[in-house]
């Protein structure tokens, strides 16, 4: 079980919201998100003017632009390299159309997942060459790719790197590809004040700088927000500082959309009423992603492009089809690989995997399952295209800064490049074992460091909510990682009934009373890790009284967060219950 911990704040909220006007809950709740009582209003109600942050702050944004300009006034052949997931797509956009206004001269690639692998390679450099390009600008990609750039100024070519990730490491320096601009604000000589910019907000702070220097039309550049709001939201960064301003605009021109791609997609996935960040990250998003997985990432792109209404719907309806066909196999890899690992005498604090059945396009979101599961570091690989080499993806914990500690063994490994949390590599079949052995030899992680831990921002009784309550929290919103939804503590709750719910029989639908009121609260937990638990804390009989309704006194202690459900024009206070004790 998770163990719990209530943030303790000093300050004096009272003060704060007196002084502020802002509802002392909300104050609680950006003081635990670090967010300083000057910034709370501007928080709360992001605009353009304190978000967004000045694009020439962005180290080579002056070198990048004076290049950009001198090719569209020559009228030079410019493409466009992203990446096949949904931020590259999206920041493939986000430079396609906000060039357009200049230049028509522009195209774009995207790397073909199993042959070329991730960003930029030499047989796109080649047919750009091939092509005529004149300059190059990559996307979501490139700050990794020291051979490829090198081979792209060789031939003659001008290339700019836009992108996000983390910036490779030489003892204590940092070293970047020989481009002619490098915007990345990770960069630590770089300027820019927020670091947390997806790809896309990279590509769109390019494009602003472009608009800001061209006097261009900044309506239509608002508009780009579209792209940039799904790449920020399906790359799960921070939703702080300007990425909130991008979510919240971003959000109101998809829900406003005119674009037949968009307006398809969110039909055919089943998506009632507005999209949200839940809806655009979890059912809109990995249906383009899924293109990228098994098919062709540019679909996800010819799906906002094309005109023929006919074709949109297809392309639509084939990006959810390919959704579910990966849903299915990474339901299959995900339990075979559970299972080998549950085989094991003994868990390593690294979790160092192979499976060679898996492909390799879902290896990443099965290697983030198992690491949910285990509560440990992993990294899975599997058959890459090319003889005697592995493909695999990480993911991390919040105690081990994955990117970090595999950079020390780069020169064992093909290919790698990432972040904290994640990572992407390929490595020699030959290196496999020796590179897990390295990883386990050199951790630092401690017993407790693989304890599920739950974080919660106060206790509230369950007593004290009411619609007015839950939506001053809901000014929050856009929930995501940098601000996660709130949560809160109660105990000793009356669990009057307990009903297994949903086609699968996956979700668990609670009867509670606390003070004479009642809730019911939903969640999305195990069913039988949480049945199990209840039968060891009331006994078996005890578990039966609560499943039938019995008259009891069983009382719980939960972690969970409020929501308004509406059904049928009622509104209700619903909690979702995240863990219980």
């Amino acid at each position: 079980m998770a163990k719990w911990y209530v943030k303790n704040l000093k300050e004096d909220i009272a003060g704060i919201s007196k002084e502020t006007g802002i509802h002392p809950i909300l104050v609680r709740l950006m003081l635990n998100r670090k967010i300083p009582e000057d910034k709370m209003n501007d928080f709360l109600k992001p605009t353009l003017e304190n978000s967004s942050h000045d694009p020439f702050l962005m180290k080579d944004m002056d070198k990048a632009l004076d290049l950009l300009i001198k090719h569209i006034d020559a009228g030079s052949s410019i493409l466009i390299v992203g990446d096949y997931d949904q931020d590259g797509n999206s920041a493939t956009m986000t430079l396609l159309d906000g060039l357009m206004l200049y230049t028509d001269n522009i195209s774009y690639a995207i790397p073909n997942r199993l042959t070329d692998g991730y960003g930029i390679s030499m047989s796109i450099i080649e047919k750009a060459k091939e092509g005529g390009a004149g300059l190059i600008i990559t996307c979501d990609n490139g700050i990794s790719a020291f051979e490829e750039i090198e081979k792209i100024k060789e031939l003659g070519m001008d290339v700019i790197i836009t992108d996000h990730h983390q910036v490779p490491e030489e003892g204590e320096l940092q070293v970047v590809p020989q481009a002619d601009a490098v915007l990345n604000p990770q960069q630590w000589d770089c300027n820019y004040p927020f670091k947390e910019l997806c790809g896309a907000g990279v590509a769109f702070k390019f494009i602003q700088g472009l608009y800001t220097k061209l006097d261009g039309d900044m309506d239509y550049l608002s508009d780009l927000l579209e792209y940039v709001c799904m790449g920020t939201v399906c790359d799960i960064v921070d939703l702080v500082d300007e990425n909130r301003y991008i979510v919240i605009e971003g959000l109101k021109k998809i829900n406003s959309t005119e674009n037949y791609g968009m307006k398809s997609l969110i039909k055919e996935t089943g998506i009632k009423g507005d999209v949200s960040v839940y809806s655009l990250g979890f059912i809109m998003g990995p249906c383009i992603n899924a293109a990228g997985r098994l098919d062709t990432a540019s679909k996800g792109i010819e799906l906002f492009y094309e005109e023929n209404m006919e074709k949109v719907e297809e392309i639509a309806k084939e990006l959810v089809s390919l959704n579910n066909e990966r849903k299915d196999l990474t339901e299959i890899g995900y339990e075979r690989v559970k299972e080998s690992v549950l085989r094991l005498e003994k868990l390593p604090e690294i979790l160092v995997l192979k499976d060679e059945e898996i492909h390799e396009s879902i290896v990443g979101i099965i290697a983030g399952r198992i690491k949910e599961f285990f509560s440990r570091p992993t990294i899975l690989f599997t058959k890459a295209q090319e003889e005697g080499v592995l493909k695999g993806s990480g993911r991390s914990i919040e105690q081990y800064n994955m990117f970090e500690e595999i950079n020390p063994y780069r020169e064992t490994l093909v290919s790698f490049g990432g972040h904290a949390m994640a990572a992407g590599m390929s490595i020699s079949e030959d290196n496999f074992e020796e590179f897990s052995r390295v990883l386990n030899e050199s951790s630092k992680l401690k017993e407790e460091d693989f304890q599920p831990k739950i974080y919660l921002d106060s206790s509230l009784n369950i007593e004290m909510l009411n619609f007015d309550l839950v939506d001053e929290i809901e000014k929050l919103s856009p929930f995501g990682k940098g601000n996660s939804r709130p949560l809160f503590g109660d105990k000793k709750i009356l669990l009057k009934k307990l009903d297994v719910i949903g086609k699968n029989k996956n979700v668990l639908r609670f009867s509670l009373e606390k003070k004479g009121k009642l809730f019911t609260g939903i969640s999305f937990r195990d069913t039988e890790e949480t049945l199990d638990y209840l039968a060891e804390k009331f006994g078996p009989e005890g578990l039966e009284k609560i499943r039938l309704g019995l008259d009891h006194n069983y009382r719980i202690d939960i972690c969970y967060y409020p929501q308004i459900n509406e059904f049928n024009q009622k509104k209700t206070l619903q909690l979702h219950i995240k863990d219980l004790r």
